[in-house]
């Protein structure tokens, strides 16, 4: 691949750097500003999404039609992580999961009259929606093979029953899309559904308390008690769920390392910050040869990081679905992110611990990393069932014609 970026992407990055510093860090130091959840709080988030709209840097990542800018993966992972230096950038730009992943699988599988119910609104603004797979154990959970919510279909009609969990955003969410079993076929039982907050039959049992910070809507278990849906609600086809979950779930994977890059940056940023600033014994830290390895460690970390995910975007913009490349990408930025927070905590002492910085917040929502959209272990097996099918093939590098 080439590691030149296009000037289109460059002004985009510039423009959302200098948002960032002038516009969204003032209001993420003010903590009058965050809500219980430790997220941005509604008044200031709704002014500082007018003001990217009106500046041209909203769903960035949709096509020209859809209403984004068709930057590509590449220019994906170059924006998000400018986006996410601040923890509220994002949701600001309506680039924040779980939306960010739902509008483009939708642009990609929905009808044109499923496009104008179900995403338009979100690529507004004015809806939330969220993903529902997840499920208590006996169900799927990294494995949808192993879904235990069923899609019985009545008639003209399918009735669906069961129970999800940890459902990113649930509680603010209008649209939902739904992950059911239609059949017991391996490849072709599931089934993606399109519901709304308002359809009868499905309730929110519970918002489910985490260690970390919250994104709107939290993290919730739903059940779904002989819900009834028409024809009209299926997603791309019935018994294509699992072809959807791939079509959607590989580059959200990818977009989730984008964002934290983003965080592991800043995180490196405070570290070097106070280093430069705070003495001891005479000597300022950033001169102490054990900070200057832990700094320098950190960078390395994240500039493979940066390699790993433009990588694995270059790939996804060619077409491919780059199992391997996201997976390598994802199990290492989910440990950098929390080793970055460590760090600088570290650095910081008494002060990185402490809020007066967003350090610990970021330690906080690092844990997470390392298990949302597949944990290690998963991509880690993924990695093995490339290479055990591979051999040597598995670092091949793809030929110019």
């Amino acid at each position: 691949m080439d590691f030149k970026i296009t000037d289109k992407i460059e002004q985009y990055r510039k423009r959302i750097a200098d948002f960032v510093e002038t516009e969204i860090l003032p209001i993420e130091a003010d903590r009058q500003n965050w809500d219980a959840h430790e997220n941005i709080t509604r008044a200031p988030l709704e002014a500082l999404r007018a003001k990217a709209k009106a500046q041209g840097l909203w769903c960035l990542q949709l096509s020209l039609e859809t209403g984004g800018k068709d930057l590509g993966h590449v220019g994906m992972a170059v924006c998000y992580e400018e986006m996410n230096r601040s923890i509220f950038g994002p949701v600001v730009f309506n680039s924040a999961a779980p939306d960010d992943g739902n509008m483009m699988v939708l642009e990609k599988a929905a009808t044109p009259e499923q496009k104008l119910r179900w995403l338009s609104p979100i690529v507004a603004g004015d809806v939330r929606s969220a993903f529902a797979m997840t499920e208590p154990h006996p169900g799927g959970g990294s494995d949808p093979s192993m879904i235990q919510t069923i899609a019985k279909k009545q008639g003209d009609k399918y009735v669906i029953s069961g129970r999800k969990w940890f459902i990113t955003g649930a509680e603010d969410a209008d649209h939902f899309i739904l992950m059911a079993k239609t059949s017991d076929d391996p490849r072709r039982g599931l089934t993606a559904f399109l519901h709304d907050r308002n359809d009868h039959g499905w309730r929110i049992e519970r918002r489910i308390p985490i260690m970390g910070p919250e994104e709107h809507g939290g993290h919730c278990e739903l059940i779904y008690d002989r819900m009834e849906l028409g024809s009209d609600r299926v997603l791309l086809g019935e018994g294509l769920g699992l072809k959807l979950t791939q079509m959607r779930l590989g580059p959200a994977r990818l977009t989730h390392c984008m964002r934290w890059l983003g965080l592991a940056k800043r995180c490196a940023e405070i570290a070097a910050d106070y280093a430069a600033k705070r003495e001891g014994f005479g000597v300022r830290l950033a001169d102490r040869e054990s900070i200057q390895i832990k700094l320098g460690d950190l960078a390395m970390g994240i500039e493979i990081g940066r390699l790993l995910v433009m990588k694995a975007a270059w790939e996804l913009d060619q077409g491919s679905f780059a199992k391997k490349e996201v997976s390598t990408a994802k199990i290492h930025v989910a440990n950098l992110l929390h080793k970055a927070a460590d760090v600088a905590i570290q650095i910081n002492g008494a002060r990185g611990y402490s809020k007066d910085t967003v350090l610990e917040w970021i330690y906080r929502y690092a844990r997470q990393a390392r298990l949302v959209d597949g944990a290690d272990e998963v991509h880690q097996m993924v990695l093995n069932r490339h290479l055990t099918d591979q051999g040597r093939d598995f670092w091949s590098w793809d030929v110019a014609q």
